[in-house]
């Protein structure tokens, strides 16, 4: 009786584990690859300067020796000055999605992104991943942020 009682410890803790990894929302941290497209690499949003989005209002390489870790990943800082804002508040300058591609969660696809393709919309940070993405985002940015709230949730559960 012993061992099944053990069993049931043991899936417990399992199914806890689970719902504790879809409970985090997961960043983005896809690098380039060589020829094969991307991998992950650990850090968040490609390296971008998450803050400089905010304050600089244009996209700027961080700098690994200015960085801390968030959410499961590393983010990296042009200026100490923004790692600062950024640990006050990771909320507030994290991108949405988890720093995936705004217009791919909207269309059901956890995509990565190119740091420089971004936009500001009611103080929150959406990036995409190609231009041609971003011009069909721009065409309709309240209904593909609508579509992408409802999605999102959904997508980070069935995606491997």
């Amino acid at each position: 009786m012993n061992w099944v009682k053990s069993i049931f410890v043991v899936l417990f803790f399992s199914i806890a584990s689970v719902q504790a990894v879809w409970a985090a929302e997961p960043i983005n941290t896809l690098e380039r690859s060589g020829v094969f497209g991307y991998k992950p690499s650990g850090v968040a949003i490609r390296g971008f300067d998450t803050v400089a989005y905010f304050t600089e209002s244009k996209a700027v390489k961080g700098d690994a020796s200015i960085s801390t870790q968030w959410n499961g990943a590393t983010w990296h800082f042009s200026k100490q000055e923004h790692l600062d804002l950024f640990e006050a508040d990771p909320e507030k300058y994290a991108p949405q999605y988890g720093g995936y591609c705004a217009y791919g969660v909207a269309v059901d696809s956890l995509v990565k992104i190119e740091g420089d393709l971004w936009d500001i919309v009611d103080d929150k940070l959406y990036l995409n991943f190609n231009k041609k993405l971003q011009k069909k985002w721009r065409g309709s940015i309240p209904s593909y942020i609508q579509l992408a709230d409802s999605k999102f949730d959904n997508l980070l559960k069935t995606e491997p």
